[in-house]
Order: structure tokens, then C-alpha cells, then sequence
């Protein structure tokens, strides 16, 4: 479905349970609606992919094109995906001010995906000092940790701050908000990798879904995000040559407003600007025209030419 939809990589969550949350943790009891078992140990246990899943997971993700890979939820999952040889580490909000968790990833000498939901401006600039040494490869994700995340809580500016503190890495977003509007937004922003959330159906069990997009959602927001690629453009301002034709039609010249007869010095009274036949002075050159003299009679409303003008040396637009 992903790759059908134009997704690049496909990234599911890896814990060892053990090594996530310690015995209390796992046996407090878990009475939600999303539960899966009576204790968040047995819920956990019942939803988590085996190692032997992950490989067939991967090995499917080649044979259709499309990266795989995980967050690693803990040091001993990531000590796996190391070893499934994932093209990225995905350091999900959770372990983002984990700094031991941070200098053991680092060092696996992968590119990494770093998310900073629940974190302060100064836990980041923290991670980076940790993680640019070990392994200069790694980018930063806006993210907001809640599910689904309201529009007021997305803060799409943190991203330009990431681009001013950090200039030397890519700076993406991570998105569980609903739609797709916030998420092209971040792309027109800057975002270089774009993460959200996707389910089959977003009324299943499980917390998770309602922040996720359904299929249809995904492959409106790859083809959103590849339409704003293209219209970032350049930052030259220019006319282009798909505008020849409006310009053509409708770019307006300098007319005569009254009758200007042979030699007269112009000034600015006598002259307007209108869509004119045939093409004349481009109104920015009104003021040039100022204090010219004209060689011949020009009638009211007539086009203002070069010809009509006496020693005219055409300006050349830079």
C-alpha cells in the first residue's frame, strides 16, 4: 500500500520489551478501550512483532521497492535493526533526551532520523552536540507528542528555528495531527523528510489510528508534497517565458494622453499608461521618458515608441 500510494520507506516501532519498561511498568494494570490484555505488559506483548516478522518484513519492503525500517524504542532493539541492516535509525520523542541511548546509536555509524516531540530547544541543541561528533549523518523532525495533535499544538515555526540553530542538517517533520494540509505546509517550510502515521482504517482499536492516514490520505499527500517541490522554483524573480503571452496580451506601454507635437520636451502630464497597440516604452520607463524630446507628431492615445524619441538609447534589463 505505501508504495502504491508513493511513500519512500515504510517504518514500524521496535521494542524488547524488557529493556523498554522495567517490571512495574509491564504489569501495571491496563483497563483502556485500545487494551489488548489486562496488564500494559501482556497489551504490549500481544501487538509486537517477532524478529522473525521484521525479517519477512523487510525482505517483502525489497522485493517491492521501498526502504524499511524502525524506531528502535530501546538500546537492545536497536542492537537488532543493526543487524537486520536497516538503511536508518529512526530515534523515536521518547529517546530523544536519552543521551546514553544517543552515543550507542550514534556510533552504529548510520544515518539518523532524530523526532523532538515533548523536548525543549535546549535538549536539542544537547543532541546535536552529542550526536554531530560520533556521526555528522543524522537529521532533526519538528514533532508534537500528542495523538491526534491539534493545530494549535504543531508550532510549524520550530522548523525554521531547527534551520536557523542547526543550518548544517536537514530538518524534517513529524506529524499526528488529521489531513493533509499541516504536513504539505511543513514541506513548503523546508521539511526535508516528511513522517506521519498510516492505518487501513482509522476506527480500529488502538489509540494510534485516529492520528493516522487512511491509504487515500497518503497518496493525496505524496502527490501534494511532489507538487510543492516543483512550485519551490528558484528565488530569481524574472519574467518567465511561460508569461510571454499574458504579457503580450495585456502588458501595458506608455501612451500619449494628449496630442504631443514634434520637438516638445515631455512631461509626465502629457503622458499615461494603458494596453497599447503596438508595444511602446514598459511602463517603468515613464520617468525616463521625462525631459526627452520627441522628432515627430504623436497623436492623443498614441503608443510612446523608441522611434518617436530623439537620441533613445534602449536600457537593457538586468
Amino acid at each position: 500500500v505505501l508504495q502504491e500510494c508513493g511513500a519512500d520507506c515504510a517504518k514500524f516501532q521496535k521494542s524488547e520489551l524488557e529493556y523498554k519498561f522495567n517490571k512495574k511498568a509491564l504489569e501495571r494494570p491496563y483497563t483502556s478501550k485500545h487494551s489488548w490484555g489486562k496488564t500494559y505488559g501482556e497489551h504490549k506483548r500481544h501487538l509486537e512483532f517477532s524478529h522473525d516478522q521484521y525479517r519477512e518484513l523487510k525482505k517483502y519492503a525489497e522485493e517491492i521497492g521501498i526502504f524499511f525500517t524502525a524506531s528502535g524504542m530501546d538500546e537492545m532493539a536497536v542492537e537488532f535493526l543493526h543487524e537486520l541492516d536497516v538503511p536508518f535509525f529512526k530515534v523515536g520523542s521518547g529517546d530523544t533526551n536519552n543521551f546514553p541511548y544517543l552515543e550507542k546509536t550514534a556510533k552504529k555509524g548510520r544515518p539518523m532520523v532524530i523526532s523532538s516531540g515533548m523536548q525543549s530547544m535546549n535538549t536539542m541543541h544537547q543532541v546535536y552536540q552529542i550526536v554531530k561528533p560520533i556521526n555528522p549523518n543524522f537529521c532533526f523532525l519538528q514533532c508534537t507528542s500528542a495523538y491526534p495533535l491539534q493545530p494549535e499544538d504543531v508550532n510549524l515555526r520550530v522548523i525554521l528555528a531547527y534551520q536557523s540553530a542547526f543550518p548544517d542538517i536537514p530538518i524534517g517533520y513529524s506529524g499526528h495531527e488529521t489531513g493533509i494540509a499541516i504536513s504539505v505546509a511543513a514541506v513548503a517550510m523546508g521539511a526535508k523528510v516528511l513522517e506521519r502515521h498510516v492505518t487501513l482504517d482509522k476506527t480500529w482499536k488502538g489509540s494510534d489510528h485516529q492520528a493516522s492516514l487512511e491509504p487515500n490520505e497518503l497518496a493525496e499527500l505524496v502527490k501534494a508534497i511532489r507538487t510543492v517541490e516543483k512550485a519551490m522554483g528558484s528565488p530569481i524573480k524574472q519574467l518567465l517565458p511561460c508569461e510571454m503571452a499574458c504579457n503580450e496580451k495585456l502588458g501595458k506601454s506608455v501612451v500619449a494622453k494628449v496630442a504631443i507635437p514634434e520637438g516638445a520636451i515631455l512631461t509626465l502630464d502629457m503622458l499615461t499608461v494603458k494596453v497599447g497597440e503596438p508595444k511602446g516604452f514598459p511602463p517603468e520607463s515613464i520617468f525616463d521618458l521625462v525631459g526627452q524630446k520627441v522628432k515627430k507628431n504623436i497623436e492623443e492615445d498614441e503608443t510612446i515608441t523608441e522611434q518617436v524619441v530623439e537620441n533613445h538609447v534602449k536600457k537593457v534589463k538586468c
